[in-house]
């Protein structure tokens, strides 16, 4: 470097030296002097060169006379010369070897070539060279140097007034510059003395050189600026505001720490800068366009010149910017200056230039916030900071308000020329109320780069372009916004994490003092600096807003909107809070958009601040959107339609901003939320979006009204509409608890009102807020706590709504909360939680008390599902969780009671084992329910079978539920006890699991009479099967219960509904199902219900007896069921009745108990069922058992079953028990069989057939255990009954079921059980003791009463009965019975007993046998009238069999008299059957009749062996009877009805014949012991005769007239006849000792002879032969003997 320096030197000097050649060489001939002073200079540099080492040093200590050369080359003024001897200097100064005094020298050098107007451009480059190269120049030197540059200036010559300018600007920039060095190097030393008060301004004797320098220059800048004379500038000849003004700023700007640190210069700012500022400002403030300077005006008003006022704004801009803090009070009269120019009577170049001015004040935030500071926050001071934004805002609003003066007038009807040029380039603008103003890109965001300040060449103001002053004004308020936000959020976030860490340093130490005092200090001006702001922004945002039609520009306004919202959230200002949002919120909405909660918040702020600068801002909606493009059309939201409303892209802009609000800002909304959230719900509904999954909203067709549009711009956004919102809804799980609480309440009063609006009317209604707070709900489970119950609770509300949508929409929110809360992993988890668990169920309950069938249902799906997901875990949520299943009404319809019925299906199914004991009876319970709706018939089946699985499962898990039930009752009576009180628990003395049992039977016998038939049946079914199967389990003290409250109980219910049940007939069965006739009323189905009861209850009495009769009170329960037995069996229906004997029957067939005490014969009497009976056995196909040992031993261990069982070899005392039931037997028997007193009434009840033959039939059961005392008194009751019972009609429609048909003889089983108890009886008296003989008369008298049904059938009270063959099948008619196969069967009976008995002394002396005689007198006597054939023909046959016994009896007893009144009983017998007044019916066969007349035979022939030969033992009267009876029968003659062919048959010739034997056989015998008796027989003879006599006369007579024709049918047969009897006579009389003859008798027959002789004329060839056998035995009487004759004669 060294080496580099010497060879500079060596150049300089080479220069120098060729340099002085150059001059001399010019000089040579017009300045000798020059050229001497040249030559000499080289000689002086050579000398210098040669003798000093330091060369440079040498030079400049010689400078003086180095340039003196080149000085005097300057003065002879040539041209060529004086260019060359500055270059010459400018290179010595460039090498700094200039000395004080040589630099003088050059300066005045240069001075007087300036004067003469020479050179001047190389002058400038001299000076500024000497200035810039070297700070030697001070003082006078110095400001002369500095005039001649100003001189320089003001030259006619353009370029170098403007080089001078330059070269000025430079000068003072280099002066300085030096100063601020100077400082640099003395910093370390000792400041400078202070300055004083008002020491001369001129020698400022503490300011070092440079530093005076400045200070004399700024200070006569200053004065010239005030067209003042300099001080120090001397020889200034003009000067101009304007360029001073300019080096003013400039020095300001550049160097403003000069000022800052040196008194001297900051009182110059004071002193002089502002005054003079303030002065030259005059003209501007004063000044209002268009009023013209008038004559009367005292003065003409000086108008504003914009170079001037241009530069004064800069330089206030400096001054506020670097000096604020030293012109506290100065800046505050310049801000207020700089607010008026705003005004709108200002020029527009002075509005434009202002407004740039303020843009600059705008990007400093830390400045705005000075201001708030030094006078917002005083007492008496401007409010600066609030105006400067309120002249913003106003500023904003005259230029739509405004008319622009002049030119700039060309745009305002709307886009104008600039519009039709620009093609179809959309221009950002703002449009409001026809005023259209563009927008300019004027200035990158956050920099103030002006247009108008910076046009320091314009004299005249210039043109502004149409929007230039708006586009400021805008950029202005966004950096406003944009300064102050991020400056105090910046520091909001120190502030929060520097409290975060020292939390974390010391988490319990106090807060640190002096931190907080300037917290709070700070906090106080962020505070007042909204407070000062926020009216006038949000008046001129909102109204850009509404009049901005480009979306860049629309976003910045938002932001500046979403920020200050946000900001003032997080200082807690409320009021301008809510206006931000209220301004979005309105703008996201239509305009004129009828939102209340928005309204009300504007009007409370118009009324507040909206007047800034007495201009009242109003936030005014357009008045047409005509530049917006519309992209959706929707319904509003509101109680009353009106119609569409349009969605502006705009809008959906505005919406977006306010879900970025919400989203971001959320936890500083507090009570704003409400306006967002309302607002946002508006726009999802008329966008159409609808609630799905979870909450999440979806587009979604609109329901109802014009439905809505959505261009594609916006469907494409929806998607990402619905996203953010729900993540905004997301997000709500990183606020805290505070906030969370302000958007509940938020969306909570929403859906209040949401409802409000819905109510009355069935528009789709708005499912926004229930659709967020399910979402919030959602994403806030790990915090549920703190929400659940506001939430729960209005969603309650919610789905109580009218409106369906609406409710179903709450309880989808409600239902998704709980299954997401109970499937949510908390810490502790839920099982570990009780409160927790029953906290998130208990809103489940609650929906129970809604009557609306949808949300039942909704809440019953959720059930079902938590029971599918949760069920397992659900331990103490059990009770509430069944509470809800159970909680069903008949008026809910039956799905809703499915869905219920599904959940208890799979409790039971699943989840028995796995919840707490103590809800089995809730479980139970709950099913019961189930049983009794009557909504659905299946389900309440279904509901008793699972009943019945219950009681499987307590029978499985007996001794772990019996454990686990006594634990918990064990505790529950201790916490009874303590109170003082009694536990508290249905069948309370039993012990806890029978108790369980008591509830289920208990729950059974409900649903027993349950008013549907079918519910009726299966529960009762099944409550006798779980008695049977499990009932072992109880015990025995149970068993008392189970008999008096739960069997007993629901017999007398049973009976009770069954007496008063309708009897109306049923249509049908619902749908198309039809009834059987048997069920189709209400008492027969309810019979049914008593039938199976009293069975059940029967059965239980027979299988358990051994068990029951330990209990004591078993013959009062015996009582009582034969009592239901009883009032069953009289009860008015046959079914009921007929049961209720099959179970009188059932509790009679009891065996004697076993003596065996086998454990499994125990168990076989104990009734287990045969399933388990097998699987004891070894195992079979029952269920294996729970426990490895066996059941028979377990039940031993528990109960000690042999206990049961009655010790051996000591029997029952019993017949108390069947005395009871005889008794009971009667009363039935003689209840059912009374017969009705009333009249013909076709209503009265009549037994059936099948009750009386089971009554019937019980008595031989019941017989066996009553033998022993069974008395006569008691067969007379019996008899009674017997005799009613068989006298029971039957009615028309069951006769075909009963009677196969009349003509088969068959008896009913009725009549069948009749006979058999009389059989019983007779059976056992016949081996019983003496004293039971004396009843076969009371046998015998009941059946002969029998035997008369067969002609006299019993009336049965004064009914009508029909003979079953008239009946009609279909009508309801009673028919009697066809009782003549019964009859006949007692016939045969009671000839039988006979036969066994009738040598019995009781049945001699009770005259059994005339009482036989007298009963079988009637069907003989009727004969043919008999109701049929049969029996008479039996009576007789009987007849016969009886005499056959009897009359020998009879004979032996015949001294004794007991028999005498039976003869003539017998006579009128004999009498009556053999001449019956009946005629036999027309259609009898020939062999009928033929057989009829051999039984007339038999009696006769009866009579002929049994009766005439003992006729001494016979009283008189009686054989005097019966020979005029033979006598009647021999000369019987025909009816006359008979048809002539069967004349003959009819006749009776046989029996004619038969009797006349025996009459004649009896007339001749020789026995006859009367003469009486001889007498009767001999008259009864000569009649005969001589009727034959006659009739042979006549027929001879009639024979003769009738001449060819035959004789009539009947006369043949008689004369046949006639001659028949004849024959026999004569055979008599062959047979007969002649002596027992009488003579008459001879003399008759001799004289027939000649009569028989003469009808041998007769033509019918019957007579004929008829007469041939009459004639023949005549021969015998041809000759008779001499002597007889004689004696005859005599």
């Amino acid at each position: 470097s060294c080496v580099r320096r010497r060879g500079a030197v060596k150049r300089l000097l080479e220069n120098m030296q060729a340099d002085l050649r150059s001059l001399s060489m010019e000089c040579k001939k017009k300045f000798p002097p020059v050229k001497e002073a040249a030559e000499s200079g080289i000689v002086k540099i050579k000398t210098i060169a040669a003798r000093n080492t330091d060369i440079l040093a040498a030079l400049k200590e010689n400078s003086s006379e180095v340039v003196q050369p080149f000085l005097m080359g300057c003065g002879t003024k040539e041209p060529k010369i004086t260019q060359l001897c500055l270059a010459a200097i400018q290179r010595l100064m460039s090498h700094e070897v200039v000395s004080e005094a040589a630099a003088g020298n050059i300066i005045n050098m240069l001075w007087q070539l300036m004067e003469n107007g020479l050179e001047e451009l190389k002058l400038l480059q001299t000076v500024l060279v000497l200035l810039t190269t070297n700070t030697i120049v001070h003082d006078e030197v110095l400001s002369k140097a500095i005039v001649l540059c100003f001189r320089l200036h003001f030259t006619k010559d353009n370029i170098t007034n403007n080089t001078a300018a330059a070269t000025v600007r430079q000068v003072v920039t280099v002066v300085f510059e030096r100063m601020v060095a100077e400082d640099e190097k003395f910093k370390g030393g000792g400041d400078p003395p202070a300055v004083q008060g008002n020491s001369n301004r001129r020698s400022v004797i503490t300011l070092r050189p440079s530093a005076k320098d400045a200070y004399m220059l700024f200070q006569d800048l200053c004065q010239l600026v005030n067209a003042d004379a300099p001080y120090w500038l001397v020889g200034m000849t003009e000067m101009t505001r304007t360029f001073g003004l300019e080096l003013l700023e400039s020095v300001l700007n550049d160097f403003p720490e000069v000022f800052l640190q040196h008194q001297e210069f900051s009182f110059l700012l004071k002193e002089r800068v502002c005054p003079l500022v303030i002065k030259l400002f005059s003209p501007n403030i004063k000044f209002r366009q268009g009023s013209s300077s008038s004559a009367s005006s005292p003065a003409p008003v000086e108008k504003p010149y914009f170079p001037i006022c241009m530069r004064l704004l800069r330089v206030v801009s400096v001054l506020i910017k670097h000096f604020y803090s030293l012109l506290v009070t100065e800046c505050e009269i310049f801000l207020s200056l700089l607010v008026k120019f705003l005004d709108g009577e200002k020029p527009q170049w002075l509005r434009a230039v202002a407004v740039e001015s303020v843009h600059r004040l705008c990007v400093q935030p830390h400045l705005l916030r000075s201001f708030c500071q030094s006078y917002d926050m005083k007492q008496h001071s401007t409010k600066v900071f609030r105006d400067i934004v309120n002249a913003l805002g106003s500023f904003i609003q005259s230029l739509f308000i405004l008319p622009m003066s002049g030119s700039q007038a060309s745009g305002q009807g709307g886009p104008g020329a600039a519009g039709a040029g620009s093609g179809l380039i959309t221009q950002a603008a703002f449009e409001y109320r026809g005023t259209w103003i563009p927008l300019m890109n004027v200035s990158v965001q956050g920099s103030a780069k002006a247009t108008y300040l910076e046009m320091l060449d314009k004299v005249e103001p210039p043109s502004i372009p149409e929007g230039y002053a708006m586009s400021v004004a805008f950029s202005a308020l966004l950096d406003l916004v944009r300064g102050i936000t991020s400056m105090m959020e910046r520091e909001l976030n120190k502030q929060e994490q520097e409290a975060a860490t020292r939390e974390e340093a010391e988490p319990d130490g106090p807060p640190q003092e002096p931190s907080e005092c300037t917290l709070t200090s700070r906090w106080f001006v962020w505070e007042e600096m909204v407070r000062a702001c926020w009216c006038g922004l949000l008046a001129a945002l909102s109204l850009l807003l509404d009049a901005s039609t480009d979306e860049t520009a629309t976003e910045s306004i938002l932001k500046a909107e979403l920020s200050m919202a946000s900001l003032c959230g997080r200082l807690g200002l409320v009021t301008p809070r809510d206006a931000f949002i209220t301004a979005v919120c309105k703008a996201s909405l239509p305009p004129h958009y009828a939102l209340t909660v928005l309204s009300s918040s504007a009007t409370n702020l118009s009324n507040k601040v909206y007047s800034i600068q007495g201009q009242s801002v109003q936030m005014v909606s357009p008045s047409s959107e005509s530049h917006q493009q519309v992209v959706a059309v929707g319904q509003p939201l509101t109680a009353q339609p009106q119609g569409t409303v349009v969605l502006t892209a705009k809008n959906i802009q505005c919406m977006r901003t306010l879900l970025n609000l919400a989203h971001c800002h959320g936890a500083y909304l507090g009570s704003s939320w409400q306006l967002v959230l309302a607002t946002l719900q508006h726009l999802v509904w008329i966008l159409g979006l609808k609630p799905s999954v979870g909450g999440v909203l979806k587009p979604g067709r609109a329901v109802e009204g014009p439905s809505t549009v959505l261009t594609t711009a916006v469907m494409t956004d929806l998607p990402v509409i619905s996203n953010v919102l729900s993540r905004l809804f997301e997000s709500s799980q990183y606020l805290d608890d505070v906030s969370l609480h302000h958007l509940i309440n938020a969306l909570c009063s929403l859906s209040m009102e949401a409802m409000e609006m819905a109510y009355g009317n069935n528009k789709e209604p708005s499912l926004f807020a229930v659709a967020k707070l399910l979402e919030t709900g959602l994403v806030n489970m790990d915090r549920i706590e703190i929400l659940w119950r506001p939430l729960t609770a209005h969603l309650l509300e919610v789905c109580q709504h009218p409106n369906a949508r609406m409710r179903e929409w709450g309880a989808e929110a409600i239902t998704s909360l709980i299954k997401a809360g109970l499937s949510f992993k908390h810490e502790p988890p839920l099982s570990q939680n009780q409160r927790l668990q029953l906290l998130l169920l208990n809103p489940l309950k609650e929906l129970s008390n809604v009557l609306h069938t949808d949300i039942r249902q909704k809440q019953l799906e959720c059930v079902l599902q938590i029971l599918q997901n949760q069920g397992d875990s659900l331990g103490q949520g059990w009770p509430l969780v069944l509470g809800v299943i159970g909680a069903i009404r008949n008026d809910q319809g039956e799905s809703l009671i499915r869905t219920a019925f599904q959940c208890l299906q799979l409790v039971v199914t699943d989840f028995l084992p796995t919840m707490p004991c103590m809800c089995l009876q809730i479980v139970v319970d709950v099913a019961g329910s189930f049983g009794l709706q009557n909504q659905e018939l299946n389900i309440s089946l279904t509901s008793i079978g699972l009943l019945w699985n219950i009681s499987d499962y307590f029978f499985q898990r007996g001794e772990a539920i019996t454990e686990e039930l006594e634990r918990e009752e064990a505790v529950l009576l201790k916490q009874a006890q303590d109170k003082g009180e009694p536990l508290n628990r249905p069948f309370h003395p039993a012990p806890p699991f029978d108790c369980l049992w008591l509830c289920l039977y208990a729950k059974l016998g409900e649903l027993c009479v349950d008013p549907r038939p079918a519910v009726r049946k299966s529960a009762g079914q099944t409550m006798f099967s779980t008695i049977a199967a499990h009932g072992t389990l109880l015990q025995p003290p149970t068993w008392n219960i189970v008999v008096w409250k739960v069997l007993f109980h629901l017999l007398d219910c049973v009976r009770k509904s069954s007496s008063t049940a309708d009897k109306e007939k049923i249509e049908s069965g619902g749908g198309n199902i039809l009834i059987h006739h048997s069920r189709d009323t209400a008492e027969k189905q309810w019979a049914e219900t008593w039938v199976l009861t009293l069975a059940g209850v029967a059965r239980i009495f027979n299988t358990r007896r051994y068990l029951l009769q330990q209990l004591g009170d078993f013959f009062k329960a015996w009582e009582v069921l034969l009592d239901h037995i009883q009032s069953a069996a009289l009860s008015k229906n046959n079914e009921v009745s007929l049961a209720a004997l099959k179970s009188f029957q059932e509790i009679l067939q009891l065996v004697t108990p076993i003596k065996d005490t086998d454990k499994l014969d125990a168990l076989a009497v104990m009734d287990i069922p045969p399933v388990l009976m097998e699987s004891l056995q070894g195992s079979g196909p029952g269920r294996p058992l729970v426990r490895s040992d066996s059941l028979a031993e377990r039940l031993v261990q528990r109960y000690g079953v042999q206990s049961s069982l009655p010790p051996p070899g000591e029997e029952l005392d019993d017949s108390a028990l069947w005395w009871s039931a005889w008794n009971t037997w009667y009363r039935i028997g003689t209840e059912c069989t009374r017969p009705p007193s009333g009249g013909t009434n076709k209503l009265v009840f009549v037994p059936s057939q099948p009750f009386l033959t089971a009554l019937i039939q019980i008595f031989p059961a019941l017989y066996q255990h009553i033998a022993g005392g069974f008395s006569m008194e008691d067969l007379k009751k019996l008899g009674v009954i017997l005799h009613g019972a068989v006298s029971v009609p039957i009615s028309s429609d069951s006769s075909p079921f009963i009677l196969p048909s009349y003509t088969e003889a068959v008896l009913t089983s009725l009549q069948e059980a009749v006979l058999t108890a009389l059989d019983v009886l007779q059976k056992a008296i016949c081996v019983g003791s003496e004293n039971l003989q004396v009843m076969y008369p009371a046998i015998f008298e009941q059946l002969l009463l029998f035997v008369e049904f067969s002609c006299k059938p019993p009336q049965y009270g004064k009914m009508e009965t029909k003979h079953v063959a008239n009946a009609k099948y279909n009508q309801a008619e009673w028919v009697a019975l066809n009782y003549v196969p019964f009859a006949e069967r007692s016939l045969e009976v009671m000839v039988d007993l006979y036969h066994k008995t009738a040598c019995h002394k009781a049945v001699i002396n009770e005259k059994v046998l005339q009482n036989i005689i007298k009963t079988l007198r009637i069907p003989l006597g009727l004969k043919y009238a008999c109701p049929a054939e049969s029996t008479w023909k039996l009576a007789v046959s009987s007849l016969l069999k009886v005499l056959s016994i009897g009359l020998p009896v009879a004979r032996q007893q015949a001294s004794s008299g007991k028999f005498d009144t039976m003869w003539p009983e017998l006579a009128n017998a004999f009498e009556d059957f053999l001449f019956t007044k009946s005629t036999p019916p027309d259609n009898r066969s020939i062999q009928e009749f033929q057989r009829n007349e051999a039984i007339d035979v038999q009696v006769v022939q009866l009579i002929s062996t049994e009766i005439l030969p003992f006729a001494n033992f016979i009283p008189k009267e009686f054989v005097g009877r019966i020979m005029s009876m033979l006598n009647k029968g021999s000369i019987h003659s025909q009816s006359s009805s008979f048809t002539e062919a069967e004349m003959d048959i009819r006749m009776r010739e046989e029996f004619s014949k038969v009797c006349f034997e025996t009459l004649l056989q009896f007339s001749f015998s020789n026995k006859v012991s009367t003469p009486q008796e001889g007498y009767i027989s001999r008259m009864a003879l000569s009649v005969l005769l001589q009727r034959a006599q006659d009739v042979l006369r006549r027929y001879v007579e009639d024979q003769r007239l009738s001449g060819r024709c035959p004789l009539p049918r009947q006369q043949v047969t008689e004369i046949i006849f006639v001659l028949k009897a004849i024959s026999t006579l004569m055979d008599s009389l062959k047979k007969t000792q002649p002596e027992n003859v009488d003579g008459n008798v001879w003399v008759q027959v001799i004289a027939l002879y000649p009569t028989l002789v003469e009808c041998i004329t007769c033509s019918s060839p019957e007579v004929s032969s008829a007469l041939k056998e009459a004639l023949g035995p005549f021969k015998d009487f041809m000759q008779p003997p001499v002597s007889k004759v004689q004696n005859g004669e005599s």
